[in-house]
């Protein structure tokens, strides 16, 4: 099954709403430039019905490498994950 290119995407939104693709195309990258300012400063930012990105911090822990099998200390860090609405998983399984 093919994926949706953001360029269908944008088409099939301006044709559903009526709006002229350039002002689709505007309003979605106003979309995601307000969720990183939103993720960076307040932690998460929510789209009803589908989900929310939300900032966790991952605690130091033990890994190792794959190659030789050596342990090694892998740092604290800072990720940005995407908590999937319940409404979405009903809708789409």
């Amino acid at each position: 099954m093919a994926k949706m290119t953001k360029s269908q995407m944008l088409q099939v939104l301006a044709e559903k709403s009526g709006l002229p693709k350039k002002q689709v195309t505007a309003l979605l990258d106003a979309m995601v430039e307000l969720a990183y300012k939103e993720v960076k400063t307040s932690g998460q930012f929510v789209v009803p019905g589908i989900g929310k990105l939300v900032k966790v911090h991952r605690a130091a822990r033990m890994g190792r490498n794959p190659a030789t099998g050596e342990q090694i200390q892998i740092p604290a860090k800072t990720v940005v994950k995407f908590r999937v609405a319940k409404a979405a998983k009903e809708a789409v399984l």
